[in-house]
């Protein structure tokens, strides 16, 4: 089974198996995490199209991992003024294996 689901304000393509990293969850590791959000899902050859979500469909994951990405520079710079600033962020994010879909 294929399902798209929806979580952190993106949308993901996931079956059985796979891992995906998601905008940080609130969890251990080890711990199971349950999707609600649902916008399609394939079974064979029958599928189901939400408006705006499939009723009574559930996609459950494990959590693997709590980490951060890696750095994103930020560069602004502004000509003739000698004005030269450097940020650096790291975003947060869990990765999760997507036992039932």
């Amino acid at each position: 089974m294929t399902a798209i689901i929806e979580t952190g304000g993106k949308q993901y393509l996931v079956s059985k198996g796979d891992k995906i990293q998601v905008e940080k969850l609130i969890g251990n590791v080890g711990e199971s995490v349950t999707f609600d959000k649902v916008l399609f899902t394939v079974d064979g050859e029958s599928l189901q199209l939400g408006k705006p979500t499939v009723s009574g469909a559930t996609v459950i994951g494990t959590i693997l991992k709590q980490s951060r990405s890696k750095k994103i520079h930020v560069l602004k710079y502004k000509p003739k003024s000698k004005y030269r600033k450097k940020i650096g962020a790291r975003q947060h994010y869990t990765e999760v294996e997507i036992t039932k879909a």
